[in-house]
């Protein structure tokens, strides 16, 4: 894709998680031939955002009630492509300055220096970290669920049976994460794509059929509280904000690329509001955490199920190479380490052992760190760069997001930290 090495740390998640982006070498998005179409265009902005975390929806939903979740989804989604183009006008007014940025982390040395490119990679390794802990959660709750094992009421944390098949991944973790080079599972990101949506598909099959048979009451709208935890695992569920300036700088016609990432975001709204809405009736109050746990034993449920695992237990190494190197150019000078990936690793599985509820950390990770990256940062280097030039809606529009982004960061992580110890004392 021609990014720049220095750029890598902010940008690499995007050679897998885009993988129909033009690889090509040279900078600044290469000749005409080789940019990417309307269509690759939609279908890069769909891959990098939909993930696991469309399976936590209709516990939210459960959590914030239909409407609620449903209006919560298309303000997030509005708010996130609104951000998305702050990035996008940003890079466009500095580009004769600082015509080699490539990443969301270039954009935040060309306007803070070193400062502001730390402060970008803080965030990406704190998200990445994250998203991969919620997959350790996904897993081992998944196969706990499948194949119970160990004592019902073990002495630690670190004993449950989630936390035995979480010791029993780790061996396998720390050899793949000691491969150097993405180059052998970048593939792996279509696979990965192409099991989530057929378990969305088997799952809203079951769960329309399921709410034909039996409707359970359901309701609209929660409390406060309950909104700032849905909104956290909204933010969560759209994150994808480091994708988009390699993929409009990969763009054949940018000038329509703000029409075409609306379009691919709308879509996923909509295809979001509609799976965490059929889980909610289907299941009522009696929707799990992860929705597929709530369709029983049956050979396609435990297929389904079984290949969600086997993806996110090989895409965690791809998750996590931004955080290796950010941690290895701090740390080690650039060098290849494989110890420090060993202990990012075990940490990481630690901490996956002590979170006991898969949408309790989604709704953390979605408030805390996904507010700051996907809302502020934006906005930040939007006002930043324009300066004195931005007219007065656009400087109260920045500033707007800024104050609620920050409040809606200390206030959801509040409430996300109080779920998450409630759930641990009621485990």
């Amino acid at each position: 894709m021609g990014f720049d090495k220095e750029a890598s740390s902010s940008s690499s998640r995007l050679d897998a998680a885009a993988p129909l982006l033009p690889q090509h070498g040279g900078g600044g998005g290469g000749a005409g031939g080789h940019l990417s179409s309307q269509p690759k265009t939609f279908a890069n902005v769909f891959i990098a955002v939909v993930g696991s975390g469309v399976l936590g929806l209709p516990y939210t939903f459960s959590r914030t009630g239909w409407a609620a979740g449903t209006l919560l989804l298309l303000a997030v989604a509005a708010l996130t492509f609104h951000c998305m183009m702050l990035l996008v006008a940003a890079r466009r007014r500095i580009a004769d300055e600082h015509p080699k940025i490539a990443s969301f982390g270039d954009l935040g040395h060309a306007v803070y220096g070193a400062p502001g490119r730390h402060a970008v990679d803080a965030m990406l390794v704190l998200s990445q970290a994250s998203f991969c802990i919620g997959y350790l959660i996904f897993i081992s709750n998944t196969m706990a669920h499948l194949y119970p094992i160990g004592a019902d009421s073990p002495a630690s944390p670190l004993l449950t049976a989630k936390a035995l098949f979480i010791w029993a991944m780790l061996p396998f973790q720390l050899g793949l994460n000691s491969i150097k080079t993405l180059t052998l599972l970048a593939p792996l990101s279509i696979f990965a794509d192409v099991v989530d949506l057929g378990a969305m598909g088997v799952v809203l099959g079951q769960d329309a059929s399921i709410w034909l048979a039996n409707k359970p009451p359901v309701f609209a709208f929660a409390g406060p509280a309950e909104i700032l935890y849905g909104l956290g695992v909204a933010v969560y569920a759209f994150e994808g904000i480091g994708m988009v300036l390699p993929l409009e700088a990969e763009a054949a016609d940018k000038r329509r690329f703000g029409a075409t990432l609306a379009l691919s975001m709308a879509f996923i709204a909509v295809m979001y509001g509609l799976f965490g809405a059929m889980g909610y009736l289907a299941f009522g109050a009696a929707t799990r955490d992860i929705i597929t746990t709530n369709l029983g034993t049956g050979w396609l449920s435990v297929l389904v199920q079984l290949g969600l695992c086997i993806n996110l237990f090989f895409t965690m190494p791809v998750m996590m190479n931004p955080v290796y190197e950010v941690a290895e150019r701090l740390l080690c000078g650039k060098r290849y380490a494989w110890w420090l990936r060993w202990i990012l690793v075990v940490v990481v599985g630690l901490l996956a052992m002590l979170v006991p509820n898969f949408a309790d950390f989604l709704s953390l990770v979605g408030s805390s760190v996904c507010v700051v990256l996907g809302f502020v940062l934006p906005a930040v280097f939007h006002l930043k760069v324009f300066g004195g030039e931005i007219g007065w809606a656009a400087l109260v529009a920045d500033v707007a997001v800024i104050v609620i982004g920050v409040a809606l960061a200390v206030s959801g992580t509040w409430t996300s930290l109080v779920q998450i110890f409630s759930s641990s004392s009621n485990a």
